[in-house]
């Protein structure tokens, strides 16, 4: 048996073979299946590259399965064909036979699979192997028009089927609660880059456009609907009309590779940019492949804001690399309650879609640099619930119980 003390450090196989591995206390070969890796741009992409290498330095043997958009240069990649029709629903089995897999652990997000209904009975589909889904989020799937209560049902029939889940939020673990195998793993920062401890936000700033005593504000991620930044807009124009000298970055690329519809939505902004005459007063960087860059801009800025209409979530790549570059943060109230976001301690937490309130929170934080250090203080704190090894740690825990049969 391979135990992780004399297997952690010895190079990997380009192909894994032989019997299955158990009983308890041998590695597992786990198999990831995702419709999203790099260099595809989103976050399901980014999240599965770090927890596979993650799992890899714990010892344990990782496979993944994507499409031919996807690149893996030290873990096993297989890539038969572009979509997620019918035809991928053998690939994968055939696949698990070759690397001879313990467990296969589907990252799900909808989108990510191109909408497609198959991927919802690969549970069904894979006889013999387990499959643990971990739910990045649980929204419906586009079937057909008028498709109504067929939507959830397909995506309740892959939780259910699945031999266990795993979400990343509290509010799809209120939704699956009542299934027998969960977990909530939150999700870690998708941009890790370790900044100097000597760093100087001066030139950052400047490339920003930001002059010395401006106020200057950061929103990172993708651009769509739910993320309120025309709430932000409007705050940062009536924040200018009281002659606060503010400034807005915003850090990353416009629409993600599974999603481009908020192409769209980016144009809207541009043009909500315009009406508000702020264009002056806003830089974007565009896509940032250096992950130290949008290390460096998020600490360079005097606030992140981030004020999602559905509320800040452990579901939110975004905010948790605010958090872990230990930023001063300011999001909206969470829906449901989250015992680790606090206000006034680790972050501002405001009502969505009122850029009045928003505007109070931020007048308050140009105001006070006491304020601001308690925030980034909290962050900093906060931002050891969402360590990357301890993620790992809990998958294979979870992993080993669904092995075993009793998760």
């Amino acid at each position: 048996a391979r135990t992780q003390t004399s297997h952690a450090h010895r190079a990997r196989p380009a192909v894994l073979a032989g019997a299955a591995l158990w009983p308890e206390g041998d590695l597992m070969r786990i198999g990831l299946v995702t419709g999203e890796y790099p260099p595809m741009q989103g976050g399901v992409g980014a999240y599965t590259a770090i927890l596979a290498r993650e799992l890899t330095q714990i010892g344990h043997e990782i496979a993944l399965f994507s499409t031919r958009t996807a690149r893996s240069d030290m873990i096993p990649l297989t890539q038969p064909f572009d979509g997620w029709g019918i035809r991928s629903l053998p690939a994968v089995k055939q696949w698990a036979s070759d690397y001879h897999l313990d467990l296969i652990n589907l990252q799900f997000q909808t989108a990510a699979f191109a909408m497609s209904p198959w991927i919802h009975v690969l549970p069904d589909y894979m006889r013999g192997v387990p499959v643990a889904t971990t739910f990045h989020d649980l929204r419906f799937p586009y079937l057909f028009p008028k498709a109504g209560p067929l939507r959830e049902a397909i995506v309740m029939h892959l939780a259910r089927a699945s031999s266990g889940l795993i979400v990343t939020n509290h509010e799809d673990e209120m939704r699956i609660r009542h299934l027998p195998y969960h977990r909530l793993i939150p999700i870690g920062s998708n941009i890790l880059e370790t900044l100097p401890d000597d760093f100087d936000p001066t030139p950052w700033r400047s490339q920003a456009g930001a002059n010395e005593g401006d106020f200057l504000l950061a929103y990172f991620g993708l651009i769509n609907r739910s993320k309120g930044i025309e709430t932000l807009l409007e705050s940062m124009a009536a924040l200018r009309t009281e002659k606060i000298s503010v400034r807005l970055l915003l850090i990353g690329g416009v629409a993600g590779t599974s999603d481009p519809t908020n192409v769209a939505y980016a144009a809207e902004i541009d043009q909500r940019i315009d009406s508000l005459e702020l264009r002056p007063f806003v830089h974007q960087t565009g896509y940032l492949a250096d992950e130290r860059e949008v290390g460096s801009y998020l600490r360079a800025s005097d606030a992140i804001v981030l004020p999602f209409q559905d509320g800040a979530s452990f579901r939110r790549g975004s905010l948790m690399a605010a958090i872990h570059y230990a930023c001063a943060i300011v999001t909206t109230l969470p829906r449901v309650h989250v015992p680790e976001f606090v206000h006034t301690d680790n972050m501002l937490l405001v009502a969505p879609d009122d850029p009045d309130v928003l505007q109070h929170s931020l007048r308050l934080l140009h105001q006070s640099t006491v304020l601001r250090d308690q925030l980034r203080r909290g962050a900093s704190q906060l931002a050891a619930r969402f360590d990357w090894k301890q993620i790992a740690q809990d998958y294979v825990d979870f992993f080993e119980q669904i092995v075993e049969g009793r998760a």
